[in-house]
């Protein structure tokens, strides 16, 4: 058992290695930047409260992601209907382009984020944590409390309904492969 000290000291190299890449993970998860701030001092709050249960079972990173995507869908469990969602569609009517490629690159990432929206959250979650964090098979697993056969079987599911939602935003097969 680390001291008060010692534990403070681990928190704050986690927060370091960890930090950035779990705010971007729970600002996918809840399409909305400030609230994804809080989640992530949350977070490293409650790994600080609860680091004498980290057993080492697993990684440091992974352990941490676990906590996020718990402290996320206890987020969302809380929140308004309405309020989800008013963060599904982002608001793109006041960023002005500087060229044509910008805004094309704008209008694919926010078709993108639209068709992951889209998705029921099971999905959305394991497409985040095994394509865009790049997680493995197993760190997935872990994270989300499932079996790795599970984490397999949902992604290709996920992809597929990916894929349809992203033909449904404009997105044609050629751009898919």
């Amino acid at each position: 058992m680390a001291n008060e000290n010692e534990k403070k000291a681990i928190i704050v190299e986690w927060y370091i290695l960890y930090g950035d890449s779990i705010f971007k993970f729970i600002a996918m998860m809840l399409k909305d930047h400030h609230k994804a701030e809080d989640l992530t001092h949350e977070t490293f709050l409650k790994a600080f409260k609860y680091f004498d249960d980290f057993k080492n079972n697993s990684s440091a990173k992974t352990w941490l992601f676990t906590i996020a995507r718990n402290v996320s869908i206890d987020y969302m469990r809380k929140r308004k209907p309405w309020d989800i969602l008013s963060n599904i569609i982002p608001d793109v009517k006041n960023q002005q382009p500087l060229t044509d490629e910008i805004l094309v690159i704008k209008e694919e990432k926010t078709n993108l984020y639209r068709a992951l929206a889209n998705l029921k959250d099971t999905y959305r979650q394991v497409i985040i944590l095994r394509k865009i964090k790049e997680f493995s098979i197993s760190e997935t697993s872990i994270i989300l409390g499932w079996s790795e056969g599970k984490v397999k079987s949902t992604l290709s599911r996920a992809l597929r309904t990916l894929e349809q939602e992203l033909v449904k935003e404009g997105f044609t097969d050629e751009k898919l492969s």
